[in-house]
């Protein structure tokens, strides 16, 4: 599901909360080694988040923040932040030619590109992590 999650709105934090799990504690964070990506290139998406992106001309970027339940990609467009949130059992993730990673959850889907070590291992340890859970 996409969501706008640029102001302070309790019903939508709730329900990403019912929908991934309340987010890492400090020391489950140390634990993991880091819960949050380095930004990735954003080199194509669906027709919906590329109508949002296609509003600026800023160069389009997205992080993901790693969830108990699943993950939060998330990307600007003008001064709006969106999220896509993504339960484990919904998630579909492929590499692709070149170093591209894409992301699909029903309707839509985000590809990105890698282009260093960290940027792939966060990518594995989604991996990992949907597999133990």
């Amino acid at each position: 599901m996409l969501k706008n999650v640029s102001y302070n709105n309790s019903k939508i934090k709730s329900e990403i909360n019912d929908v991934l799990g309340n987010p890492f504690t400090i020391f489950e964070r140390i634990k993991l080694r880091g819960v949050g990506s380095p930004k990735y290139i954003i080199s194509q998406t669906d027709s919906i988040i590329t109508n949002l992106l296609n509003l600026d001309n800023n160069t389009n970027q997205c992080n993901i923040e790693l969830r108990p339940k699943g993950i939060i990609v998330s990307f600007r467009s003008l001064l709006e932040t969106y999220a896509l949130i993504i339960p484990f059992y919904k998630l579909k993730l492929f590499k692709g030619q070149s170093n591209v990673y894409s992301i699909y959850i029903d309707k839509y889907f985000i590809k990105i590109l890698a282009k260093n070590k960290n940027e792939h291992d966060f990518i594995k340890k989604i991996n990992k992590f949907k597999s133990t859970n």
